[in-house]
């Protein structure tokens, strides 16, 4: 989804996919739901950009954030975190079926997993259970995280490969090893798309 019209993001953490995305992506609306107003204290410490017309950060539960969407999204980024680790609603078929309900028809699903959690062939195969299967699994280096992709209707697109042309060339540099990452992940999973 080089251009996409609608992202939503559960979780706000310290905001750094909130900032990627709304230095790099100006004329996407940008809405992110956050569940703990201490996280959304900080974020002018964080330096996460104030309310706009196309970028607004709300107190809310995600999971129910997700299943009431009143449009759907292009991309929704699941982040979402607790002192434990990531909270049951945020992880159940329920939850993943809402995901997919939430996109619009080509719409990419992008969930940050722990590497390693002992529940995470469950909450895969839950994803590929929501998501018929249209799913890749992208392990980071420093194997702390999992970033599975969950595609609404089709296979995820070749394209996904490279950075989508006319993205600001520091954007691309800064994903370049994300789209590593992604490249080697296609190729260990070819059969699958």
């Amino acid at each position: 989804r080089p251009a996409p019209k609608r992202v939503a993001m559960v979780g706000l953490g310290g905001g750094s996919l909130a900032k990627f995305c709304y230095r790099y992506l100006p004329a996407s609306q940008i809405e992110v739901v956050e569940i703990n107003p201490h996280v959304i204290a900080l974020r002018d410490e964080f330096h996460i950009p104030p309310d706009d017309t196309r970028f607004s950060v709300v107190r809310g539960d995600g999971a129910r954030y997700v299943q009431e969407l009143a449009l759907p999204v292009d991309v929704l980024l699941v982040d979402g975190f607790d002192s434990q680790g990531q909270p049951a609603p945020l992880c159940s078929q329920r939850f993943y079926d809402a995901c997919h309900d939430a996109l619009l028809p080509g719409g990419i699903l992008a969930v940050n997993l722990h590497f390693g959690h002992p529940h995470g062939t469950a909450l895969l195969e839950r994803i590929h259970r929501s998501f018929g299967g249209q799913v890749m699994v992208v392990d980071d280096d420093e194997l702390s995280n999992t970033i599975v992709f969950g595609c609404k209707g089709q296979a995820l697109p070749r394209a996904a490969r490279t950075a989508p042309k006319g993205l600001a060339p520091e954007a691309a540099a800064q994903l370049a090893a994300g789209f590593s990452l992604v490249r080697t992940a296609m190729q260990d999973q070819a059969g699958r798309f």
